[in-house]
């Protein structure tokens, strides 16, 4: 039944035929050869053991972007902790394009990290810094050192210490189900509860300030859109319409909510001005029209129709109703995100002929289209990284609800460690400050 009321929800039950257009070209998945860096272990001056091995968790980061390949531990000729111990030689010997180093010692209750980067072939120092914090926070400081690792060596800003939302579910018995709104790193670690219900949650996405997170609960025994404060916790019902009220998605600057409404029939895009909780209809067919995703103008928004007779992707002008036609590659198309630039859609995508859903990048510019996970087949959820490096979304593996997460050129895929039971609806947070 929670399958059923959430296809029902987000708009899926769509109906079938389609005019096909010429298909561009469909990529597998990505073959080059991510840069060999070595992130050696960090040195520490203190007694005890530390709780997290800090340069572990920046080499995961660096892999996880699928831009870099960290050399194997075990195969480290040396292992400096500072930049008169580094000796390139060693480094060039293993194919080490990049060296980071680091050292953590004792200060004032707390503990101060070191770090520095080098370039192995120039044989040049690039980076230094230091970042302080409790033991708490090691994780915090490492996904901080990576981020400006990440920055120094690409242009691109890191997106390591962005979080993640997710919807657990626990099922005790056939009519006993627990669902819990999860917060975490984006990989998965230092999980934390905001929400608990016996009915079903779905659709989370942080607002942009990255301190409010919009959600449909069925807590009325109805789907209805609440806001939470994730400081506070307190929370705001934001709609109570007939029908369905679903998929929302806030607009870039946090002042307007996109969602899905059938009050008027069948399911159309709507917006909310949230200061003044005034609602416009963005759109106005006889199909199904869901899953808004904003452009970063703020006056366009991506949403998944039937009105070609199979869903695919278009976008439309709120100023002007405008409605444009995205994808054309495949029967099927849905759940559109953008990255940071707008240079590439992501999406849920089925090819013609087959009946497997996979998440799929399209780039906007030459119209190819990758698909990035084609070792699973009932995918869904697709959310990006703020940097648009990274993506997350929800599948099936060994019949259970997991996330995964992949670069989105192609050349990492690996599940991400969280909580149990079933797992869904990822959504990935902006830059947090």
């Amino acid at each position: 039944m929670n399958t059923l009321i959430r296809m029902a929800l987000l708009g899926l039950v769509l109906l079938a035929g389609v005019a096909k257009a010429a298909d561009p070209l469909v990529i597998s998945s990505g073959t080059d050869r991510a840069i060999p860096i070595a992130v050696v272990p960090f040195g520490w001056q203190g007694g005890a053991v530390l709780p997290e091995d800090m340069a572990e968790i920046v080499g995961n980061d660096l892999r996880n972007s699928g831009y870099f390949e960290p050399i194997p531990r075990q195969n480290m000729i040396s292992l400096p902790s500072q930049a008169s111990e580094v000796i390139y030689r060693d480094w060039k010997a293993l194919g080490a394009q990049y060296v980071l180093t680091g050292s953590i010692v004792p200060s004032g209750g707390g503990l101060q990290i070191q770090y520095a980067l080098f370039n192995v072939t120039t044989e040049q120092q690039m980076l230094t810094g230091s970042v302080g914090g409790t033991t708490a926070q090691l994780r915090d400081m490492a996904h901080y050192i990576a981020d400006q690792s990440f920055e120094k060596l690409t242009g691109i800003k890191g997106a390591f210490s962005t979080r993640m939302l997710y919807v657990t579910a626990e099922r005790f018995s056939a009519n006993n189900t627990r669902y819990t709104l999860q917060r975490s790193d984006y990989d998965g670690a230092r999980a934390v509860t905001l929400l608990q219900s016996r009915e079903p949650i779905l659709s989370p996405s942080f607002a942009p300030d990255g301190r409010r997170v919009a959600y449909v609960s069925f807590e009325q025994q109805r789907p209805r859109i609440f806001v939470q404060h994730i400081d506070t916790g307190r929370r705001e019902q934001i709609t109570n319409f007939e029908g369905l009220n679903g998929a929302p998605a806030w607009s870039p600057d946090g002042n307007r909510l996109a969602f899905v409404l059938s009050r008027d029939g069948n399911p159309e895009i709507y917006v909310m001005d949230m200061g003044s909780r005034q609602v416009r209809r963005v759109t106005n067919n006889m199909a199904i029209d869901t899953e808004p995703f904003w452009g970063k103008d703020g006056q366009t928004i991506y949403f998944t129709s039937d009105r070609g007779g199979k869903p695919q992707i278009y976008k439309t002008s709120i100023a002007s109703g405008a409605v444009e036609r995205v994808t054309f590659v495949g029967n099927y198309n849905a759940n559109p995100k953008l990255s940071a630039d707008e240079k590439t859609l992501v999406m849920i995508h089925r090819q013609d002929g087959f009946t497997v859903f996979r998440v799929a990048a399209q780039d906007l510019q030459r119209g190819t289209l990758r698909v990035l996970s084609a070792q699973t087949s009932l995918d869904e959820s697709p959310t990006v990284a703020p940097n648009g490096t990274m993506l997350i979304y929800a599948t099936r593996q060994q019949g259970k609800g997991v996330l995964m997460l992949v670069s989105t050129n192609g050349r990492v895929r690996l599940p991400l460690p969280v909580a149990q039971g079933e797992v869904r609806e990822p959504s990935w947070s902006p830059y947090l400050n």
